[in-house]
């Protein structure tokens, strides 16, 4: 584990614990070189499908990639980071769930739309905006109407 101050490799371990959820350790750790102190999550590794891109290229699955696009859409609203980590833990849950070996990406594309969608308003019309590529302030429109109409239709 490399220090992120001075980028020495020795380090020791002061603390180690359990997340609530026991899918991640938290490790306190101490530098060796400059002696000041880091923390670091390990998460187990599963196995994950690889997400096919709309060009036919293929690369592996990345939580940071969904976690930054959703944090982006986010920002500027009243969501926690614990939110937003709890979406992500649930598409990648998901997706290991299902077992497939490849996947698409508008496949993925539209679990963190459909994420957003029950975590917040406004950045879900953020995030699809860029995800469905609206082209003109029609597209964007026609997407907040069907907001406002589910939301009168679950207000009578």
């Amino acid at each position: 584990m490399k220090c992120p101050f001075c980028s020495e490799l020795q380090n020791k371990v002061i603390d180690s614990r359990l997340s609530k959820d026991h899918n991640v350790i938290r490790r306190r750790r101490e530098c060796l070189g400059c002696g000041k102190r880091f923390t670091t999550y390990e998460r187990i590794e599963e196995i994950l499908p690889l997400v096919i891109k709309k060009d036919g290229r293929r690369e592996p699955f990345d939580r940071s990639k969904i976690f930054t696009g959703m944090k982006k859409a986010c920002e500027k609203r009243p969501i926690s980071i614990n939110t937003i980590e709890r979406a992500v833990d649930r598409i990648e849950q998901g997706f290991q769930d299902k077992g497939e070996k490849e996947i698409e990406s508008s496949g993925v594309g539209e679990k963190v739309v459909s994420e957003l969608h029950e975590i917040d308003e406004v950045a879900y019309v953020r995030f699809a905006s860029v995800y469905r590529q609206f082209k003109d302030v029609t597209d964007f429109m026609k997407e907040v109407g069907k907001i406002l109409k589910r939301d009168s239709q679950d207000n009578e």
